[in-house]
């Protein structure tokens, strides 16, 4: 059985500790994993490397929105730039996050449309952080869809049923963390069981949210079994059918993670 964490921050492991990760996710059959990228410029180039350091591992490059205030909002050519490079095979993680609210609200939807432009042209999919913004970020969906599709996916889905809706509506897909293993997130698991089976996909977010049984616990890409068996149980599935589902899932997505 191979399976694949769509997202997680290898950058966050350093050294010997990186390789052991690795090597420890590929033991437990997770055959890719994207790392994912959270600003530009040496954050950037930092995933790249990681990328290009690993078989199976690609990354994406963009601003997550908690750090969109640290430096003038990237122009599309400079999203393109960061992008162009053979491991590159989505962008952001860009979006909005309205729960931390470290950037300013107008500079965090301004970075949001311009990693959508940057998707629409670039035909890479765009990973997308919604925290507590349900209805700007399905507006802005929306609005950005009627100028052109692009492709996108919400991460770690935690936001409520109707954003999930809008977003599949729009062509968009949607990836489950440990979260889904939780005790407490019934919605979540709702919303996992009434997702169409072709926008499904599994990451670990790791270092954070450690699937139930390991809670508490660093998480690291191997722990995506355990979210990948929660959602076979939501769905009524086998592991294995499970994997090889969000495994061609991700690979219709992230069409060039090859």
């Amino acid at each position: 059985m191979l399976i694949v964490d769509s997202h997680c921050h290898l950058d966050h492991f350093v050294g010997t500790e990186q390789e052991d990760v690795v090597a420890r996710a590929k033991a437990a059959g997770v055959g890719v994993m994207v790392s994912i990228g959270t600003r530009l410029g040496e954050q950037a180039a930092t995933v790249r490397a990681i990328a290009d350091r690993y078989e199976g591992v690609f990354c994406t490059v963009g601003v997550h929105p908690q750090n969109a205030g640290e430096a003038p909002v990237p122009e599309l050519g400079e999203i393109l730039a960061e992008a162009d490079h053979p491991r590159v095979v989505g962008l952001g993680e860009s979006g909005l996050d309205y729960f931390y609210d470290k950037a300013p609200r107008d500079v965090q939807q301004l970075g949001f449309r311009r990693h959508i432009a940057a998707a629409r042209q670039s035909g890479l999919p765009l990973v997308i952080h919604a925290r507590d913004a349900d209805a700007d970020i399905a507006t802005i969906l929306e609005e950005e869809d009627a100028l052109g599709k692009f492709p996108f996916l919400l991460h770690c889905f935690s936001s409520g049923a109707e954003l999930a809706r809008r977003a599949v509506a729009l062509g968009g897909y949607i990836s489950f963390s440990g979260m889904l293993t939780f005790p407490k997130s019934d919605a979540i698991r709702a919303v996992a069981a009434e997702t169409p089976a072709d926008r499904l996909l599994v990451e670990t977010d790791s270092p954070y949210l450690a699937p139930v049984p390991l809670r508490g616990k660093r998480c690291e890409p191997a722990y995506v079994v355990h979210t990948a068996a929660k959602l076979a149980e939501v769905r009524g599935l086998g592991i294995a059918a499970l994997a090889e589902l969000t495994t061609g899932n991700f690979h219709r997505l992230f069409n060039r993670a090859r």
